[in-house]
C-alpha cells in the first residue's frame, strides 16, 4: 500500500516537476545574453589627441597617428583591434575631484594620459582659446608632450564634470616622442578616432 501510495505520488509530481524545472531553464536562458559572432575587422590608425609645442615654444594641439592597430590572434581577444604604444616607464593611477581646476603647467615628463572616465578640458594661453574636450572612455588616451624644455607655457587643464575623473599616466622610456604621422594641427575629431 504504501508504495503505491508512493508510486501515485510520484506519477502525479512528475510531470509538476518535470514541467517547472523545464520553465526555471527556460527563465534562466532568457536571462544570459545571446552571444554573436565578432564583426570582422580591418586594421586601422590608432589616432589621439597629442599636446605638443611649436617653433616659438607654445603649446599646441595636433592630432597625432602613434600605432596602427592590427588584429589579435590571441586567445581571448581573437578577432580584436590591438596595438603597441611606445614602451611606459611606470603606470599611476589618479582620481581628481569633481569640479577640479589643475591651474597652468607643463607635461612633467613625456606621458599618456588614459582619462578612464569623467571629463578633461584642456585650453592652450597662447592659442587664443583653442581647448580640446576629452571624455573618459573610448577616446580618452592623449598623449603630453609639452615638457618645460620645448613650451615655455604649457598648458590649462579644468575638470568641470559633477563627478570625479579617473584615469592612469604611462611616462615615456626616455622621455622621448613615438614615431607617429602628424594628421593634422589642432585636436583629433569624433571621425579621427571612431575605429
Amino acid at each position: 500500500m504504501l508504495c503505491t501510495s508512493i508510486f501515485l505520488l510520484l506519477t502525479l509530481l512528475l510531470p509538476v516537476l518535470s514541467t517547472t524545472t523545464e520553465k526555471t531553464t527556460q527563465t534562466h536562458s532568457s536571462h544570459e545574453p545571446e552571444l554573436q559572432p565578432p564583426p570582422v575587422l580591418t586594421p586601422q590608425p590608432l589616432n589621439i589627441t597629442t599636446l605638443t609645442a611649436n617653433a616659438a615654444r607654445e603649446s599646441i594641439f595636433e592630432c597625432w597617428s602613434v600605432s596602427d592597430l592590427r588584429v589579435s590572434t590571441v586567445p581571448g581577444i581573437q578577432g580584436a583591434l590591438v596595438g603597441s604604444l611606445a614602451p611606459g616607464s611606470a603606470l599611476n593611477y589618479f582620481n581628481i575631484p569633481a569640479k577640479f581646476d589643475g591651474g597652468l603647467h607643463n607635461a612633467p615628463v613625456i606621458q599618456w594620459v588614459y582619462f578612464t572616465s569623467g571629463l578633461a578640458v584642456i585650453s592652450l594661453p597662447a592659442s587664443n582659446g583653442q581647448a580640446a574636450t576629452i571624455r573618459g572612455g573610448a577616446n580618452g588616451l592623449i598623449l603630453a608632450a609639452d615638457i618645460a624644455n620645448v613650451s615655455t607655457l604649457g598648458h590649462t587643464t579644468v575638470y568641470p564634470s559633477k563627478a570625479q575623473t579617473v584615469g592612469l599616466t604611462i611616462p615615456l622610456v626616455g622621455n622621448r616622442v613615438p614615431e607617429h604621422t602628424v594628421l593634422h594641427p589642432g585636436p583629433c575629431t569624433k571621425r579621427d578616432q571612431d575605429v
